[in-house]
């Protein structure tokens, strides 16, 4: 049986929600950063539901002993936010992971008019732990040229794409299409499918230039 990319469009109301503040062009940088970081946290929730090891320990309560259920304290844990737009959901991922985790900035910029990317910043380490679980934070698939660069940057550190969770608000099929064909073990958490990406390599309707929103810039 043929191994196919995953793709979570998790039905919560409180997704739908936050995604309806985020398209809307009326909401302010700031409300926007909020409403990122709400959507971080609920893709988050999802996308390490039965994802992280546990183990099963003894535990004295007011009553009597009884065993509980942890995450697991030595799972490898990383977070890698696409700079600048993935910065808005690392604190909302955060917030609902019970471990410590690193945190590994990758910025990359894409040429207007060749729609290519380029890799401007990596903080990467030269080597993970090939037991390490990847959080990629990227509120846009559009192209798919920078998600396939990140990928391809983590594959080469010794990352198995198995163990990767993407977290994004939209995706579009241009980007789905290319993770698909060459890391089928991929799992990618979204708020929304959008169908179309214009000439100038925008998801439509999507939410815009997410980074200048954001941040004040457009």
């Amino acid at each position: 049986m043929a191994i196919q990319l995953r793709v979570y469009v998790p039905p919560h109301p409180l997704i739908k929600h936050w995604l309806g503040m985020a398209r809307n062009v009326e909401t302010t940088p700031k409300i926007l950063r909020q409403t990122l970081a709400e959507l971080g946290k609920w893709l988050a929730y999802e996308a390490i539901r039965e994802w992280l090891p546990t183990i099963d320990i003894p535990i004295p309560t007011p009553m009597a002993e009884t065993t509980a259920t942890f995450v697991h304290p030595q799972t490898k844990l990383a977070i890698v936010p696409i700079l600048r737009a993935g910065l808005t959901l690392v604190e909302g991922i955060q917030s609902v992971l019970p471990l410590e985790s690193a945190i590994y900035h990758l910025g990359m910029v894409r040429d207007e008019e060749t729609l290519l990317p380029s890799c401007y910043l990596n903080k990467l380490p030269d080597r993970f732990d090939p037991e390490t679980r990847i959080i990629i934070a990227e509120p846009m698939l559009a192209t798919g040229g920078t998600i396939m660069q990140a990928m391809t940057e983590l594959v080469s550190r010794g990352i198995d794409p198995a163990y990767v969770r993407i977290i994004a608000i939209i995706a579009a099929p241009p980007a789905l299409q290319k993770l698909s064909e060459v890391y089928p073990t991929l799992s990618i958490y979204a708020a929304m499918i959008d169908e179309h990406v214009n000439e100038v390599g925008f998801i439509v309707p999507g939410l815009g230039d997410v980074g200048d929103r954001a941040f004040g810039t457009n």
